[in-house]
């Protein structure tokens, strides 16, 4: 199933206590649990200003309803094309 990479705006997000990171996470699994195993949420990056989050799900659509319903922003939703890592050099046979 295709990964995604949702990238949210939200001002501030790097200053958020642990409490509102929890609620954040509760909410998501909670709109995640009603909309069933289609879609999955890996982890996310917060940064000052934004949210990084891996998803799978079948299109860039279920990740915008995830969004919706649980009232997140989700300002760019970005398919995965690819992945690179330290060991990408080395050659695969």
């Amino acid at each position: 199933m295709p990964k995604f990479v949702i990238e949210r705006e939200l001002p501030g997000a790097g200053k958020l206590s642990d409490q509102e990171i929890q609620n954040i996470a509760h909410k998501s699994n909670d709109v995640l649990r009603q909309m069933g195993t289609d879609i999955q949420w890996q982890e996310s990056y917060v940064t000052d200003d934004k949210i990084y989050c891996i998803y799978i799900a079948p299109d860039a659509q279920r990740i915008k309803e995830h969004a919706d319903l649980g009232g997140f922003p989700a300002n760019r939703i970005s398919a995965i094309k690819r992945t690179i890592d330290p060991t990408t050099q080395e050659a695969r046979m």
